[in-house]
């Protein structure tokens, strides 16, 4: 059999089917229409405006490393509408939060962190641990005159 006569046959079986159906017919007919003319009067009483194309701040992906991605979500937490393209939106951008206030936060630990012109940062450290070693050598229980004589010299 060709495909035709195929759905030609599954067509008559349907019709005849629904024709002994009345009231299945008559709802799979009229259901159809009564939501089409729903949508018509939705759109005959709330006609088309024009609106701007609407530009949003650009969002770091997490790939683009931690910082970014955050700033993306809390900076542009409420995500406004521009009508002007932004300057993320140029490729190669990975964000425009350069005068945010997490970006500044995040710039001053940085030079605090990695400001070390004078090695006397470093000599707190060291006297920590000639004490930790001090301490241990007490816990032990050996050389308890010698142990007194390295705390005095502190």
């Amino acid at each position: 059999m060709s495909v035709f006569t195929q759905l030609g046959l599954l067509l008559w079986k349907n019709f005849t089917y629904r024709r002994r159906q009345t009231l299945q017919l008559l709802v799979e007919l009229i259901w159809p229409l009564f939501i089409f003319f729903i949508l018509i009067a939705v759109r005959l009483n709330y006609p088309p405006y024009e609106q701007h194309e609407c530009h949003f701040p650009n969002k770091a992906m997490p790939s683009a490393g931690t910082l970014p991605w955050i700033q993306g979500i809390l900076c542009n937490a409420n995500n406004p509408c521009f009508r002007n393209p932004t300057p993320g939106e140029s490729p190669g951008v990975v964000g425009n939060f350069n005068d945010s206030i997490i970006s500044r936060l995040f710039s001053d630990a940085k030079k605090i962190l990695l400001y070390s012109q004078n090695d006397r940062n470093l000599e707190g450290f060291k006297e920590l641990a000639r004490a930790l070693e001090v301490l241990q050598s007490s816990r032990s229980g050996s050389n308890r005159g010698n142990r007194i004589k390295k705390i005095k010299h502190w």
